[in-house]
C-alpha cells in the first residue's frame, strides 16, 4: 500500500525503524506510534520505500 503524503511516508519510516530496534518506541509520536502497533515491517517498509516525487505535504481531506 503506497503513501498517499509525504507526511505518511515519513511516519510509515519512522514507525519502521522504531520495530526494526533503530530507534526507540518511546520517541515516536502519532501516527508513527499507532502505525508501528498496527502494521507488519513488510507493511511499513512498502509505505515507506514510496516515491516522494509528486506526493502533496500532507493529504488532503476532500
Amino acid at each position: 500500500m503506497p503513501a498517499k503524503s509525504k507526511a505518511q511516508q515519513k511516519a510509515a519510516g519512522a514507525a519502521l525503524a522504531a520495530k526494526r530496534g533503530d530507534m526507540k518506541k518511546s520517541d515516536l509520536k502519532g501516527a508513527s506510534k499507532s502505525m508501528e502497533k498496527s502494521m507488519s515491517e513488510t507493511e511499513l517498509h512498502d509505505m515507506a520505500a514510496t516515491s516522494r516525487k509528486g506526493k502533496p505535504e500532507h493529504k488532503s481531506d476532500s
